[in-house]
């Protein structure tokens, strides 16, 4: 069984609501640049950038600090990571940020909070 967001671009209206959501939940301040799900306004309409639990990252990792939980949600465990960037580097979708005033990476863990507030239902969460 695995859970993840799923994405519908051609229903997001770029409103942020989402990236809102999961900064302030997280880390307690409206800053996209600390949400774990991006929204990318071009010419061709709105991309929403959220991880999609492929496990990709945790083969890269140096101690063993990003593990797969027992819905399939890629979790990053603070007390192992040493700050490597190496996920973030080996994430395929870019979806594996950093910041600079934290120590660790950080990813979406499909919570939710961001696809119960979408006014669109652009972001569902989804168990497969």
């Amino acid at each position: 069984m695995k859970k993840y967001l799923k994405t519908f671009s051609d229903k997001c209206i770029a409103c942020r609501i989402c990236e809102s959501t999961c900064s302030n939940l997280y880390y307690k301040e409206n800053n996209a640049e600390k949400s774990c799900i991006r929204i990318m306004e071009n010419a061709s309409g709105n991309a929403i950038n959220v991880c999609n639990q492929c496990q990709t990252c945790v083969a890269v990792c140096p101690t063993l600090a990003i593990k797969v939980n027992a819905q399939g949600v890629v979790m990053i465990d603070k007390s192992l990571c040493i700050g490597s960037y190496m996920c973030v580097a080996a994430c395929p979708t870019q979806s594996m940020h950093r910041h600079k005033d934290l120590l660790n990476p950080f990813k979406c863990i499909s919570c939710g909070a961001c696809a119960k507030n979408c006014p669109t239902e652009a972001i569902q969460i989804v168990t497969e």
